[in-house]
């Protein structure tokens, strides 16, 4: 009897604590005021760091975002910024994570976006 009582208080820690873990804000980008179609700003409801992003068809990730004020993430472009964007960001407490397409090709300031991304 007392091995399975171990193991049903055992799993149960178990759940709790996957639940507990997950119960963080789902993270939302809002596009800045400041927003262009050569200037992206991206607000962002809890701290993250090392954000990047990628337009629809490239190749290659944008590192040139930069922060400013906290939680404000912004890329001066001399193109044309062209969506859907990807972003990619790390998590101040470990990880990177990528939400592709998140930020519509319409893209236009004061719209918020949910990653669906718990943080």
């Amino acid at each position: 009897m007392a091995s399975s009582s171990s193991f049903l208080l055992g799993a149960a820690v178990v759940a709790t604590l996957l639940v507990v873990g997950s119960c963080g804000p789902a993270l939302t980008l809002t596009i800045g005021k400041g927003s262009s179609d050569t200037n992206l700003e991206i607000v962002t409801n809890v701290a993250i760091s090392e954000v990047s992003i990628k337009e629809k068809g490239a190749m290659d990730w944008s590192d040139d975002l930069k922060e400013s004020p906290t939680n404000t993430w912004t890329l001066k472009s001399k193109e044309p910024i062209k969506g859907p964007i990807s972003v990619r960001f790390a998590v101040k407490n470990g990880g990177y994570r990528v939400v592709d397409d998140v930020i519509p090709a319409s893209f236009k300031p004061g719209s918020v976006y949910n990653t669906g991304v718990q943080i």
